[in-house]
Order: structure tokens, then C-alpha cells, then sequence
């Protein structure tokens, strides 16, 4: 059955990819991006597709966007929060001006943007909310402490946000890839920190030039995330959580495994701590 899927940072990498397959597969297709002509060009001329400027930031372009995506197909059945930045560095080394722009982007950027679709929605009493997360999502990683908290962010958020919408027949879905060769690690969407601490400055050159050296060599293949993303989106019950990659796979497993032991671990001193009322 066709769906109507919209989908953020559809104007390079990942996004390209999900857009493209889910109009192979015959859907209609919004496709976002700061630079709607961009991603024009990328996905061609159809009649199911709309290309909108969308910059994730601004409550008023996703308004813009739902009402776009809503006059021109009539309801939105997929919301696909793809779009992200990464601010890399150690926390030190990262300016608070820094660190709020990448909460900004990745975690209050999908929020609007759901804060948008959800009454088109909530109306339909049906639909579908995917974030894209990431393995640091759930596992913390050296030089990553900004993504991470976002990440991090949007998992609390998402597996929340399901309690709220279930009676509305709304399902959430976080997506928690591993390393794909998408374009996160490219320039133009990664950042490095801003300041420079000399107690950091070895380790700093050392691990930066340690993340450039793995941009192009991850083992992911994104045309095949893309795929099982919109997968996904045709689910009638989706999960709540879909791990992609074969490097992401076992180690949520062995996390899952992590914390269970580090429970256990706390017992003695964690768990008779409830207020004694029989005195």
C-alpha cells in the first residue's frame, strides 16, 4: 500500500537514499533540505514527489512544510527524522555556544518537526514517527560526548513519545544504526571543537585524524540501510527500535548484557534503600 512519507536531509547521503527508494516503491515522497533545488536535482521529476526547503531548526519551516506535504498529498503517514550534524571533540575542547547548537539540530530539530506532523496525524488516528539515532545513541564513545548527548536525548524522547501516542494509533520507531558510509563524516556535516585545551592537544590531534581517516570506509552500506528503513515504514506494527549493522547488532547486545551486570552489581548497596514504614 502507498504511503506518504516525508523525510529531513533529504539533500545529500542517507536522506537521497531513503527518498529515492521509497519512490521506487512506489510512495509519495517529501523530501526536505535546506536547498529544496538540490534535492530536485538528485531525485529527478515525479509526479510524487515534493521537494521543500526545510531547515529542522525553524518551528515555522516545519509548519510550512506539514501544510506543503498535507494541501499537495492530502495526509502524511511517515515521518523519517533523518537529518543530523556531528559537533566531534572532547567536552572541554567544545564551547557552550557549541554544544547548543548540535542539541539544536539533532534533538530539538526532530522535535519540530514531529511537533508539526502529529496533530495532521492524530487526526488520521494513524501514523508513523522514525528517528534516526545511532549506536552512540546508546553506547557513549570517546570524542563523541556532543552527538552522543543528543543521541542519547533523542532515545528518552522517542521511547517516551510511544506511551503518548499509542492511543492515537501512532508508533514510533527509533532507528540505532552503526557505522554506514552516509556523509555524516564529510565536512560539511561534521564539526570539530572549537577551543583548545594543551592537556587534550595530543589525544586531540591524535583521534581527530583517527575519525577523518575512517569518512569513506565504513562498512555500511547506506543504499541498503535506506531500503530496510522504508521496509520499515510499510510495517502495519513497526518496532520500536530497529538496530541496523552488523557492527551494531552485537554490541546493543553486549550493552544490554553491560547493564544487567553492572544492576546486579549495585545490589548490595542499591537495593534495600525504601523507606522503612514499619517504624
Amino acid at each position: 500500500m502507498s504511503k506518504v512519507i516525508l523525510v529531513t536531509g533529504a539533500g545529500r547521503g542517507l536522506g537521497t537514499d531513503i527518498a529515492r527508494t521509497a519512490l521506487a516503491g512506489g510512495h509519495q515522497v517529501i523530501a526536505t533540505g535546506r536547498r529544496p533545488e538540490k534535492v530536485q536535482e538528485l531525485l529527478g521529476e515525479s509526479d510524487n514527489l515534493l521537494a521543500a526547503a526545510l531547515d529542522i531548526t525553524d518551528p515555522g519551516d516545519a509548519e510550512a512544510v506539514v501544510a506543503a506535504a498535507v494541501e499537495r498529498f492530502g495526509r502524511i503517514d511517515v515521518l523519517i527524522n533523518n537529518a543530523a550534524t556531528f559537533q566531534a571533540g572532547y567536552f572541554e575542547e567544545i564551547s557552550d555556544s557549541a554544544m547548543r547548537a548540535q542539541v539544536e539540530t539533532n534533538l530539538f530539530g526532530p522535535m519540530n518537526v514531529t511537533r508539526a506532523v502529529l496533530p495532521h496525524m492524530r487526526k488520521q488516528r494513524s501514523g508513523h514517527i522514525m528517528t534516526v539515532s545511532s549506536l552512540a545513541g546508546i553506547i557513549g564513545q570517546e570524542f563523541c560526548v556532543a552527538y552522543a548527548t543528543t543521541k542519547f536525548g533523542v532515545e528518552g524522547w522517542m521511547e517516551s513519545l510511544s506511551y503518548d501516542l499509542e492511543p492515537f494509533g501512532i508508533r514510533t520507531t527509533i532507528v540505532e544504526p552503526g557505522f554506514f558510509r552516509t556523509e555524516l563524516l564529510e565536512e560539511a556535516s561534521t564539526t570539530w571543537a572549537d577551543q583548545s585545551i594543551d592537556d587534550y592537544a595530543e589525544r586531540t590531534t591524535q583521534t581527530k585524524a583517527a575519525w577523518q581517516s575512517m569518512n569513506g570506509q565504513q562498512t555500511g552500506d547506506p543504499l541498503k540501510l535506506a531500503q530496510a528503513l522504508v521496509k520499515v515504514a510499510e510495517l502495519d506494527k513497526p518496532p520500536l527500535r530497529f538496530v541496523a549493522g552488523s557492527d551494531a547488532i552485537p554490541a546493543v547486545i553486549d550493552r544490554g548484557r553491560q547493564i544487567s551486570a553492572q544492576a546486579e552489581a549495585s545490589r548490595e548497596l542499591g537495593f534495600d534503600l525504601d523507606l522503612d514504614l514499619d517504624n
